[in-house]
């Protein structure tokens, strides 16, 4: 038999959940997402090699690594490079060799058929495209048209810019 004291206190408890009261609020999860472009991985060289002075279009390839956010558009240009008096449309590397004046000549193209030179003007001889959230590898070709220069050891230095 239970006790009267007990007996209350059992009524007492199962009772006032009854009469308890509760109130709710809620509140936002929030996150924003900036885009972004980047070029993640080191670009490679378009490197022509060792050639032969007497050489005429020369041809090879190097490659730009890109990671933008989803759904973004972008657009890739490449300067002119360091060449004396330099264009987009008229590059050249300078020899390495003390003395050494001659400029090589070559073309930076933005596809395989080496039809449309590559520049700097976003929507006129850039290379355009969408991000997909993943790093995208974006092919740069390259000519030399003849190698009828000095024997020496040819560089430039081409700046590649995403704008996004």
């Amino acid at each position: 038999m239970l006790k009267p004291a007990i007996l209350t206190l059992a009524i007492i408890s199962a009772t006032s959940a009854v009469w308890a009261d509760t109130k709710t609020t809620t509140f936002n999860v929030l996150l924003t997402i900036t885009k972004a472009c980047n070029f993640t991985t080191a670009a490679s060289d378009v490197n022509f090699g060792s050639q032969a002075s007497t050489a005429t279009n020369v041809q090879n390839v190097g490659n730009l690594y890109v990671t933008c956010t989803k759904s973004t558009a972008y657009d890739i240009g490449l300067s002119a490079g360091t060449g004396t008096g330099a264009t987009v449309l008229a590059r050249t590397m300078k020899g390495l060799t003390a003395g050494n004046t001659d400029e090589v000549p070559y073309l930076l193209y933005r596809e395989s058929a080496r039809s449309s030179n590559w520049g700097t003007t976003v929507g006129t001889d850039t290379v355009a495209g969408v991000g997909n959230g993943l790093e995208q590898i974006i092919p740069v070709y390259g000519t030399v048209p003849s190698t009828n220069h000095r024997a020496d050891s040819y560089k430039d230095v081409i700046t590649a810019t995403v704008t996004y």
